[in-house]
């Protein structure tokens, strides 16, 4: 299941982005699907999920509130559209596919190649 992101890119605090992730193959529809972001000397942290079974979010603290994930089947993409962002917004952010929300970020099989956001004031 290839997974591609994009939409990534520098906006000011306070603009908003859209990012897309485009899980490819047959049988995508039965993963879940995640937003993880990485910024410069930190983990990698999950933000958002979407479940596959029946496409209710779930959202990290510190994007809720702001940041909405959804799901399009017939353009086969999940988004993830990004409002009051914020400089400790920076990151990389990663498009994840995998069995379920909260599935251990280190068995995690599906990953994409990241895209750069930065948020600048």
């Amino acid at each position: 299941v290839p997974v591609v992101e994009s939409g990534g890119g520098l906006v000011q605090t306070g603009g908003f982005l859209r990012l897309s992730c485009a899980p490819s193959g047959r049988t995508w529809s039965i993963y879940s699907i995640g937003w993880f972001r990485q910024a410069p000397g930190k983990e990698r942290e999950g933000i958002s999920c979407i479940k596959s079974e029946d496409d209710s979010p779930t959202y990290a603290d510190s994007v809720k509130g702001r940041f909405t994930i959804s799901r399009d089947n017939a353009k086969n993409s999940v988004y993830l559209q990004m409002t009051s962002l914020k400089s400790e917004d920076t990151a990389v952010y990663y498009c994840a596919a995998y069995p379920r929300c909260n599935y251990p970020l280190s068995l995690i099989p599906y990953w994409g190649q990241g895209t750069q956001v930065t948020v600048s004031s």
